[in-house]
């Protein structure tokens, strides 16, 4: 568990993290007393006129703001600071609040912004200066001027200071382009699930638009053949050829449809089925045979029309036929292709009794119809049309073609 601290402090939580960091600095807070007792040991004996016990101590309370440098740095600072003014009163000069400075210098240049780095920078290093100042030429090495001694810390003090910003610099220009790569990464997960969600649309509208359409053709053919089967059985014998041919027509299309749905690789062209302007008599011809009277009008050529365009077209004639087929009951029905410079026109009616409450007339059919109409800028209308029956109009623009 984390436990909350001042966030003015600039302390960590100390949660795992925290807790890790304390422990690498702990080590380094300590190897740094184990240096500075080692050159004691091994120095001048003026290094221990004042005996062990208060080289051991000041070592240990110079070394205490290292420990802290991550999970409280500007405690860390300010004790620093405090030990270094307190050291310069007393004339100890541990050698372990240099070894402090120089990585504190470091650590907040690493990890603070640019205006709070400078700030702990002149926290830091001011008070060194100051030092230096004031402290007397006898106290001072040989052929050192104060002038000198103040250059060369002031030296110290900005190359630790600008090595802790190309640090700071090189860990933020990592992280942006870590999240950079994870926003590309999400943009390329969302646009594959996009592909993915168009597929099965696109998959959705084929199984309607054509198995629909051969299914609802079967159903109606089956139940004329059974009406007719006694009284005249050669009409029953047609129909039962036409509802053997149209359900192989089916049975291929799923076939083809489940090759695409099998393959990773980008379907051929003779796998997906594509029907265009020339099938549309076609369609016309077989619903007639279904028993629904239909006639085809035809005004202007279409030119070099694009495939979609012409697939757009044939799905709009086969849904609106297929849905008059099923519930316009005894009518006629007409097809008009209107082909002009600007505007095309598919116009569909019948003469029947009109959609019915939550008919299928307008479900997923004539969704999918319209999805296809604004996916080329034009526009679809549908509803009952005057005096009875259903209406489907749609205009789409030629310059998109």
């Amino acid at each position: 568990m984390a436990i909350a601290v001042p966030h003015w402090a600039g302390m960590l939580p100390l949660g795992p993290h925290g807790r890790r960091s304390l422990r690498g600095d702990a080590l380094l807070a300590a190897a740094a007393v184990a240096i500075e007792l080692i050159l004691v040991a091994t120095g001048p004996a003026d290094m221990r006129e004042r005996g062990w016990a208060v080289a051991v101590a000041s070592s240990v309370l110079c070394a205490v703001p290292i420990a802290l440098r991550r999970v409280a740095p500007w405690v860390s600072v300010v004790l620093t600071t405090a030990a270094l003014i307190a050291g310069a009163v007393a004339t100890i000069q541990p050698v372990t609040i240099v070894v402090a400075i120089v990585v504190l210098t470091y650590s907040t240049a690493a990890h603070f912004p640019l205006r709070r780095a400078v700030l702990a920078l002149a926290v830091l290093w001011l008070p060194v200066i100051g030092v230096n100042a004031l402290t007397p030429d006898a106290a001072k090495p040989d052929d050192m001027s104060t002038g000198y001694i103040m250059f060369l810390n002031g030296l110290l003090g900005m190359v630790c200071f600008f090595i802790g910003r190309t640090v700071h610099a090189r860990r933020t220009s990592t992280q942006a382009l870590e999240e950079r790569a994870r926003t590309a990464e999400e943009n390329q997960r969302a646009l594959a699930e996009q592909a993915v969600a168009e597929e099965r649309r696109r998959i959705a509208r084929e199984l309607h638009d054509m198995v629909a359409h051969h299914v609802s053709v079967m159903g109606v053919l089956a139940t004329g053949a059974r009406r007719v089967l006694r009284r005249d059985p050669d009409a029953a014998d047609e129909a039962l050829s036409t509802i053997e041919d149209t359900s192989r027509t089916t049975l291929r299309e799923m076939r083809r449809l489940l090759d695409v749905l099998r393959t990773e690789a980008e379907p051929a062209a003779d796998l997906a089925p594509q029907p265009g302007l020339a099938g549309i008599e076609t369609l016309v011809e077989q619903v007639r045979e279904a028993g629904l009277p239909v006639s085809l009008r035809v005004d202007g050529s279409p030119g070099s029309l694009a495939p979609g365009v012409a697939l757009t077209i044939y799905r709009i004639v086969q849904e609106a036929l297929t849905n008059a087929l099923k519930h316009a009951g005894a009518a006629t029905a007409q097809v008009r292709l209107s082909f002009g410079v600007y505007w095309l026109i598919v116009e569909i009616f019948d003469t029947g009794r009109g959609p019915t409450p939550g008919s299928d007339r307008v479900g997923h059919g004539l969704v999918g119809m319209r999805e296809r109409v604004a996916l080329y800028g034009g526009t679809l209308r549908t509803g009952p049309r005057p005096g009875g029956g259903f209406r489907v109009y749609a205009k789409i623009p030629m310059e998109q073609s």
